[in-house]
């Protein structure tokens, strides 16, 4: 696979990952940067962006949910504010995560920000664990 295809795919894994559906785009990075190590910093970006934008689109559905409806994360959400973002990476409790913030209506730029400091900080251990194998 080139080395643009690589990245293209880590990008759309990351984005879908990070939405409600099911993904891997942790083992995509692991194999892109096996295929390609001179990609690293590249490849972090790319997946940091594509699982920021997934986990901005989770925010968006909870802005639009019906106020009377509170979602799965919101007791977190409520409790440690915006600073909750940080967690969005973790499995299943993420998307609930990014939904409550949005739903919270709490600040857009403040939500990306930290949500996309948790996912690179994620993604910067798995890309230094691919460097080990």
């Amino acid at each position: 696979m080139t080395e643009d295809a690589s990245l293209l795919s880590l990008f759309l894994s990351s984005f879908l990952g990070a939405t409600l559906l099911p993904g891997g785009s942790e083992l995509v990075l692991f194999g892109v940067l096996k295929m390609h190590p001179n990609l690293f910093a590249s490849a972090l970006v790319v997946a940091t962006i594509g699982n920021t934008l997934g986990g901005m689109s989770s925010y968006l559905i909870g802005r639009i949910l019906p106020e009377r409806k509170p979602g799965k994360g919101l007791a977190w959400v409520q409790q440690y504010g915006v600073f909750a973002l940080l967690f969005a990476w973790a499995p299943i409790i993420g998307d609930a995560l990014c939904v409550a913030a949005g739903w919270l209506r709490l600040n857009a730029l403040q939500v990306v920000l930290l949500m996309a400091l948790g996912k690179f900080v994620r993604y910067w251990v798995v890309a230094q664990t691919s460097s080990l194998f």
